[in-house]
């Protein structure tokens, strides 16, 4: 298996767009995953609601990406002819928003006559390791990665481009989740989680006992809704009065200790599950947090692993990633003589499971549309 993460048999850059949520983002990727440009616009008129509203999020993503990927190309001083590739985000995520930068890419495509990949978005974060110069000393197959996002909390497998298993998954709450309904129980707005983590900082994560759901059970599934109710009958005696700010801040500190001590507990469990795994990586937006990198670091010491995790530009959800999912989809089908590849017929999905990535590298998938490719 390989080493290198060179994707040189794409035809040329990638131009890759991320809009599974509410970010809106466009990259431009060299062949072999050089970064030529990127640009990630983070969608205002979700605050007020305490959450991202589809229906907003779909029309912004309109409005943005038509001048978003004219800067982006802009950046990269490259013309749309210059392109090799186009790629888009295709699932899981909202729908409304995976139409729209999905079918923007594709129409681009078209009007090129150029393939488009589409990109399973949690399969992109779980590659993002593999970007070069990233991970230092590679980030070759198999590792485990961990997802922890606004809406993802799983332990996956990753034993190759589109073999992937998940070990473990959360049974309600995401850990992002989570973090964000804490921090508006206590005042912080949304979205939450930089800002729980800014106050916990203040205080002390023992001050306050609170469970850890599931630690020592067996396999390595998550569950958060019990850690979030127990927040909430730690607030109860104060009602709607102010909290005073030492507790609010040792309340904070409290929860983000126990997130990680959870988190430690499954991961250890998930080591058990691929002992072949020499390597965990951590993505997604939670993966942002400090407190949460330096505990997964430490066990991943304790059991000889490498711990990585992509830099907090890389960590929420952008388009680079898309992109260097893009190649690396592309190198794979070039390596099982199914080049040239396309997915213009595919819709977006807004469930896509990461065991159903495989069939996309049969010939019955590859069918590129009339009049594309020729």
């Amino acid at each position: 298996m390989r080493v290198s993460t060179s994707c040189a048999t794409a035809p040329g850059p990638v131009l890759a767009v991320e809009s599974s949520c509410d970010e809106t983002a466009c990259a431009i990727l060299a062949p072999e995953g050089t970064i030529l440009a990127q640009r990630v616009i983070s969608q205002d008129g979700h605050a007020d609601f305490g959450g991202v509203v589809p229906e907003i999020a779909a029309r912004a993503h309109l409005s943005l990406l038509p001048g978003l990927v004219k800067a982006t190309l802009n950046d990269a001083n490259l013309p749309p002819a210059g392109l090799g590739l186009v790629a888009a985000s295709t699932g899981p995520g909202l729908i409304g928003g995976l139409i729209v930068g999905s079918g923007f890419a594709k129409g681009l495509a078209l009007a090129l006559n150029r393939p488009f990949v589409a990109v399973n978005h949690v399969e992109a974060h779980a590659l993002t390791a593999r970007l070069p110069g990233l991970v230092e000393g590679g980030a070759p197959f198999p590792y485990l990665l961990l997802l922890v996002s606004g809406g993802h909390c799983q332990c996956i497998a990753v034993e190759g481009i589109g073999r992937y298993r998940k070990l473990g998954g959360t049974i309600d709450d995401a850990a992002g989740e989570a973090f964000d309904k804490v921090a508006k129980m206590l005042g912080l707005g949304w979205p939450g989680g930089p800002a729980l983590e800014q106050l916990a900082r203040e205080g002390s994560p023992d001050a306050i006992a609170l469970p850890r759901p599931l630690i020592r059970r067996p396999g390595c599934d998550f569950s958060f809704s019990g850690l979030k109710t127990a927040i909430a009958q730690k607030l109860a005696p104060y009602g709607h009065t102010p909290l005073p700010r030492s507790f609010a801040a040792d309340l904070a500190a409290s929860f983000q200790q126990a997130v990680a001590d959870v988190v430690a507990d499954r991961i250890n469990h998930a080591l058990d599950m691929m002992p072949a795994a020499r390597l965990l990586v951590a993505a997604g937006g939670v993966a942002a947090n400090t407190v949460l990198r330096a505990r997964l670091e430490e066990t991943a010491r304790s059991r000889g692993c490498r711990f990585a995790a992509p830099p907090l530009r890389l960590c929420t959800d952008n388009a680079v990633m898309v992109g260097w999912a893009a190649l690396e989809t592309w190198e794979e089908a070039a390596r099982r003589g199914q080049t040239p590849f396309t997915d213009i017929a595919m819709r977006p999905r807004p469930r896509w499971p990461l065991e159903d990535m495989a069939s996309r590298f049969t010939p019955a998938h590859n069918q590129p549309a009339a009049g594309a490719l020729s």
